[in-house]
């Protein structure tokens, strides 16, 4: 049995009808917390969710709407108040790919990474900073990648993107420290989900190859590192960014 480290907590985690937001999720359920979630297509996953986060016993609200609305994440998080009560967290996890060599890409391939991986956290941060800042208590937590530490070659837009996240990190947490809000970032390396699965057998061995520890991670390792960054247990960190790579940073 978990530790209930999140008891009458409520957490709002964006993208979660599966992999490393689906994993977040329960993770956080079965430390106590209450959870909404957003997805933007898979109607079938995002019942799946639910239903499991109902079987822990716990309360859960799912919501289809894209992060890049403005609008609707503001609405999104109103519905999240009314029927919690309350906000405490907000994992932003939602993101996309759209790989390719830089000199093949074209705008839209730009823009809607940058819209949906920076735009997308703002729309989310910005729809519940006030609640927090008025109640004086909180958490974010923003998933970067390695990609926007180190660099991936045929992924300028989603290390622009993802290395954008960590100023913004940074710069939110100096200006709501002082509210005793906390924003700290997570950067994944090469994890188990249904993206790296799709990779050729000989480009994932090479993959697995540089990294320190010779596997890639499982989304429950993601989540671990999210849960501490939330709870009081993290209560005297704030701006950092918690590398998820088995290492991999220290090969570039």
């Amino acid at each position: 049995m978990s530790e209930l480290i999140f008891k009458d907590k409520v957490a709002v985690v964006t993208g979660a009808s599966r992999g490393i937001g689906r994993a977040i999720a329960l993770e956080l359920v079965q430390g106590g917390a209450k959870v909404a979630f957003n997805y933007l297509k898979s109607d079938c996953e995002a019942r799946t969710l639910l239903a499991e986060i109902e079987k822990l016993g716990a309360h859960g609200l799912s919501f289809k709407g894209d992060t890049r609305d403005f609008d609707l994440a503001k609405e999104f998080i109103d519905q999240v108040k009314e029927y919690f009560g309350s906000l405490d967290f907000l994992v932003n996890n939602a993101g996309i790919t759209r790989d390719k060599a830089f000199m093949l890409m074209d705008k839209n391939e730009w823009a809607e990474v940058i819209d949906t991986n920076v735009n997308g956290y703002f729309n989310m941060a910005r729809a519940v900073i006030v609640t927090l800042l008025k109640q004086k208590s909180g958490a974010i937590v923003n998933i970067s990648s390695i990609s926007g530490i180190s660099g991936i070659a045929r992924q300028v837009n989603y290390s622009t993107s993802k290395a954008a996240i960590i100023g913004m990190t940074k710069s939110l947490a100096k200006e709501v420290a002082p509210y005793n809000i906390r924003v700290n970032c997570v950067a994944p390396g090469f994890i188990d989900t249904d993206m790296t699965k799709s990779m050729k057998e000989d480009v994932r061995q090479k993959s697995a190859d540089a990294i320190p520890f010779g596997r890639f991670g499982s989304v429950e390792d993601v989540a671990k590192a999210v849960s501490f960054l939330l709870s009081e247990r993290s209560g005297y960190i704030t701006g950092q960014v918690i590398k998820v790579d088995g290492g991999l940073h220290m090969s570039y």
